[in-house]
């Protein structure tokens, strides 16, 4: 049963970090519409319908949705929500089953711009 108006939660923001839009934009149809799915459940404070995991290692609060088809694993790194916004930090597909150092190195560099604007913004 759905909730009343009146309790439902604002939806969250989705802010982009670097080329992390481009890059699942290239993405085939099927993963597209997965992580499109699931992050607009994000946004709706409901769990994702992908799997994911948490990403502790690139940061607190970092989470990591995942898909793959017969080509490779697609991955799309995200900060939960912060004042009402969803940070995708990092959008990526891989062929191996170890994350490649670079890729969490992007997003690493993109959740510490993201914590430091955040903080610009708090000081305002």
């Amino acid at each position: 049963m759905p909730l009343p108006n009146y309790v439902r939660r604002t939806p969250a923001e989705i802010h982009w970090e670097g080329d992390s839009k481009e890059v699942l934009s290239g993405f085939s149809r099927d993963v597209k519409l997965s992580f499109g799915y699931s992050l607009r459940r994000l946004q709706s404070g409901e769990f994702p319908a992908c799997e994911t995991r948490s990403m502790a290692s690139i940061g607190k609060g970092v989470w990591e949705l995942k898909e793959s088809d017969e080509r490779a694993w697609y991955r799309v790194v995200y900060l939960t929500r912060i004042g009402g916004v969803i940070h995708v930090l990092h959008c990526f597909e891989k062929e191996s089953r170890k994350t490649d150092k670079r890729d969490v190195a992007t997003a690493r560099a993109r959740l510490k711009r993201v914590l430091e604007r955040i903080q610009e913004e708090k000081n305002r």
